[in-house]
């Protein structure tokens, strides 16, 4: 399809300037050159820069609207404005210097009800900002269609903030455009969530949990593929009910065990995921589940933080009880392990990042898969259910579909509050070639 490039600039956070014209007076209200060096946190967190797509039915506002709101809320998120730097120990810095983030908008002459749904066959690069040799840690591309919808295209990069920060980012924007106050405003002291205890005291191997030795071995170096699919699951409400409902009455043992929707659905996923692979009963297989602790860490961090502060729970089962066991099993499971990281857990990481300061010249490198990489027989999972998706209005009301396009690593599954019903849940997971038909047609048994 034709696609019209209408502007491609660098956008920068507001500036309020005094009476006077001389540049001198104009007065910053974000401090100018500031390093902030990356975190525990931040290290551990993807290298990469993570692509969403959320589309907008019309009306909507004029690209100047949100433009101009937009360079007003980066007044309040000066990290996605800055650039990544070191400073005078080698440290991986974020200079907060107003540099700016990229905004590209372009013009599409058909109708977005045409182009819908997302999926992950359709090439949708068009839509995305380039993250080929970019010094902009966010970039937003404004794809405007002729029936006035729009897609807004995001790149960020993941170690300046996750995904809840995004969300909450891409909030404020929107109540910016309304012309709504941001409240509470994003909390930004790094500094003051991983405090070190007196002295630290590290009580697990993080050096192997969350990071990994950077000596390649036979043992360790992933699998890459280049031919993995990516295939989106919708779990209608009817569903899900279902499914929580069995998981009830299979914990009937346990009657005041409770199970999230999120621990219900990965335990049917991880069921028919390791079914179509086809893997040995006595194997084991792993899920590596993403844990937010703004609510674990005590005294609990806002939940405006914005930055990185993940960590994952790491379930294992042999594959005979996914395969064999009940869905209160594996739920049980997958609730236990993310129990047990706990706020001694954070403490111990944010002691581990203190006493790791001292380690001049060693790296310190992320188990976070790469793209390309071959999971099987484990899975990588997040959940974006408590994003604040539906909170997302510029005006017009929320988004009619988002969808994160690039996923290239087999085995990863990301769960989505769907745009379809409320309740509703999509699975964006990829997988094998080989295994695909299979998941498909036992997508939705519980058998």
């Amino acid at each position: 399809m034709a696609i019209g490039l209408i502007s491609n600039t660098i956008l920068r956070p507001y500036c309020s300037s005094s009476s006077s014209s001389d540049d001198d007076d104009d007065q910053s209200v974000i401090p100018n050159d500031v390093l902030v060096p990356l975190t525990i946190f931040d290290k551990a967190a993807f290298d990469l820069h993570v692509a969403v797509l959320y589309a907008f039915n019309p009306p909507m506002p004029s690209n100047e609207v949100l433009k101009e709101a937009l360079s007003k809320v980066l007044v309040h998120y000066p990290h996605l404005a800055g650039r990544f730097t070191t400073d005078n120990q080698g440290r991986t810095c974020i200079i907060l210097n107003n540099a700016g983030v990229r905004v590209t908008e372009t013009y599409l002459p058909t109708t977005l009800a045409k182009q819908l749904p997302f999926h992950p066959s359709k090439d949708v690069s068009h839509l995305l900002p380039s993250v080929e040799g970019i010094e902009e840690l966010c970039q937003i591309q404004l794809n405007r269609y002729a029936c006035g919808g729009l897609v807004i295209g995001l790149t960020s990069h993941h170690r300046v903030a996750d995904g809840q920060s995004m969300s909450s980012f891409f909030v404020a924007w929107a109540k910016f455009v309304r012309g709504l106050d941001v409240d509470p405003l994003p909390y930004h002291d790094r500094f003051a969530i991983s405090v070190p205890r007196n002295p630290p005291k590290v009580e697990f191997d993080h050096n192997s949990i969350e990071f990994k030795k950077t000596t390649i071995s036979p043992d360790t170096t992933p699998v890459f593929s280049s031919s993995i699919e990516t295939l989106i699951i919708h779990y209608s409400t009817e569903f899900t009910n279902k499914l929580k409902a069995k998981v009830v009455e299979e914990n009937n043992c346990n009657p005041h065990q409770r199970f999230s929707t999120f621990e219900c659905l990965l335990s049917h996923a991880w069921k028919k995921v390791t079914q179509a692979r086809g893997l040995d009963l006595e194997e084991c297989t792993q899920v590596r589940v993403a844990v937010n602790g703004r609510a674990r860490i005590k005294p609990a961090v806002p939940m405006e933080y914005f930055g990185n502060l993940v960590l994952w729970a790491y379930p294992k089962l042999k594959v005979k009880e996914v395969l064999n066991e009940s869905h209160a099993y594996i739920a049980k499971a997958i609730h236990d392990e993310v129990a047990r990281v706990d706020d001694k857990y954070f403490k111990s990481f944010i002691d581990f990042g203190e006493i790791k300061k001292g380690d001049e010249g060693e790296e310190l490198e992320a188990t976070a898969p790469e793209f390309g990489n071959t999971l099987c027989p484990n899975l990588e999972v997040d959940s974006w259910l408590r994003f604040q998706f539906h909170d997302l209005d510029f005006g017009g009301g929320g988004p009619c579909a988002f969808f994160p396009p690039n996923i290239p690593v087999e085995g990863l599954l990301i769960f989505l509050p769907s745009c379809k019903e409320v309740g509703g849940v999509d699975l964006v997971l990829s997988l094998l070639p080989e295994h695909v038909e299979l998941f498909k047609q036992i997508s939705h048994s519980m058998d």
